[in-house]
């Protein structure tokens, strides 16, 4: 497990691994989520990124408003 230290400027630094591993790039924007006593960053991708990604999906089976009771 990777770790990293909070910055008298209150930053922090990716190690090069995990930035490697997950195809970051310098200036891009993180969501932070906030669970109990755990921060989340989550890496915000543009729309484009997405194109394709539910290519071959089966819609059947889902829930719909009228299953719900």
């Amino acid at each position: 497990m990777a770790s990293v230290t909070l910055s008298s400027k209150y930053q922090l630094s990716i190690p090069k691994a995990i930035r490697e591993q997950l195809h970051l790039k310098a200036g891009q924007k993180f969501s932070l989520i906030i669970k109990g006593g755990v921060i989340e960053l989550v890496p915000m991708r543009s729309i484009e990124s997405a194109r394709g990604i539910l290519k071959n999906a089966n819609p059947n089976h889902y829930r719909d408003r009228r299953d719900r009771s």
